[in-house]
């Protein structure tokens, strides 16, 4: 198998693995790396991107944690998925990694407090996230993202789980969950009927959940919406 060449450019200091990973993923989805291409070494890939180990070692470690490549110990590192070639349109290439690494906390924040609202939630945070709800639905009618409805569902979730902090913390982390969103929803708007119709289900569900005041159901079910959307980014179905 010929060695393959990765298109790099010099980048800036701050947040080179994520730059570096970036880069790697734009090859990726524009079809230059194909599923199963090896990638060059650490030592080839640090002397093209004029970087340190750790920094390669770092940047192909997300690759890795998200489905996108796949290290086989002795023979090196191989394109395991291609996600959707209109990634890269819904957000900067240096800024997907971070993006990706929101759902981390969001899995941890948002599923408690999903479990939290629904013991907790009154019937008036109940009538404000099916609201919230029902805006998305009308968002997604109208061909929009809904971006900024989904993230109105996911605070009034938040602040129907009786601690003020949660809403708090949704909110610190705004930046960066508007970005994730454009980027989930974009892919989302420009998909498939099926793919719109599962993120709304998946809405409806934890709405259910909080409104029969089933925390076990609840805390489920908004782990499994954070999880899919998650997948839907990188997964190999993106265009789906």
């Amino acid at each position: 198998m010929n060695d393959v060449t990765l298109k790099l450019k010099p980048a800036r200091r701050e947040r080179l693995a994520d730059v570096l990973y970036g880069q790697i993923l734009e090859q990726i989805t524009s079809g230059e790396l194909v599923e199963g291409a090896k990638l060059p070494s650490e030592a080839r890939i640090c002397r093209d991107f004029q970087v340190s180990r750790p920094v390669v070692r770092e940047a192909l470690m997300r690759l890795q944690a998200d489905g996108l490549v796949v290290s086989r110990q002795g023979i090196g590192t191989f394109v395991k998925s291609r996600p959707s070639s209109k990634l890269t349109d819904f957000a900067a290439s240096a800024d997907i990694a971070s993006y990706l690494r929101a759902f981390e906390p969001r899995l941890a924040l948002e599923a408690e407090s999903a479990a939290l609202a629904a013991m907790r939630r009154t019937k008036a945070q109940l009538i404000q996230i099916g609201e919230a709800l029902a805006a998305l639905e009308t968002a997604f009618s109208r061909g929009e993202s809904g971006w900024e409805e989904d993230f109105a569902f996911h605070l009034a979730v938040a602040r129907a789980a009786g601690n003020e902090l949660f809403p708090r913390l949704l909110e610190e982390l705004r930046d960066i969950l508007s970005g994730s969103m454009r980027m989930a929803l974009g892919l989302t708007r420009h998909g498939s009927d099926d793919r719109r119709r599962r993120v709304l289900e998946e809405h409806r569900k934890i709405f259910a959940a909080i409104s029969s005041q089933n925390a076990d159901l609840a805390r489920l079910y908004m782990r499994h919406h954070l999880t899919e959307s998650r997948a839907r980014i990188t997964g190999s179905y993106g265009d789906l």
